[in-house]
C-alpha cells in the first residue's frame, strides 16, 4: 500500500508495508522514487538466502496507518496533509520491473 501527500511544500510518497518514505517537489516523482526503492527492497530480500518472508511485510507507522484508513474509507482528510494519490503496489509488478 502507498500513499502519496503533500506536507509543507514537499509531496511524500510512503510505502507502508515496508517502512519506505520517499519525497521530491513532484508527486510523481516521489511516487516513482518509492516504487524504486520498493523495488530494490524486494530484490535484496530476494538475494539474502534464509530471508523470512515477514521482512518483507512490516507493521507500518500508525500515522500512516491512520491516514490510510481514513482515505480507503473516504473520509475527509484534515490538514496539513494534501493527498495525490493512495493504492495498492502488487509485489510481483516490482520483482517484474
Amino acid at each position: 500500500r502507498y500513499i502519496v501527500f503533500k506536507e509543507k511544500g514537499i509531496w511524500y510518497a510512503v510505502g507502508l508495508e515496508f517502512n519506505i518514505v520517499e519525497y521530491a517537489e513532484d508527486p510523481q516523482i516521489a511516487l516513482f522514487r518509492l516504487f524504486e526503492a520498493m523495488k530494490g527492497y524486494v530484490e535484496s530480500f530476494r538475494m539474502v538466502k534464509g530471508a523470512r518472508p515477514y521482512t518483507l511485510n512490516q507493521k507500518p507507522d500508525k500515522e500512516y496507518e491512520d491516514l490510510w484508513n481514513k482515505l480507503r474509507a473516504g473520509r475527509p482528510v484534515k490538514s496539513p496533509y494534501q493527498i495525490d494519490s493512495f493504492g495498492e503496489k502488487n509485489l510481483r509488478s516490482l520483482a517484474a520491473a
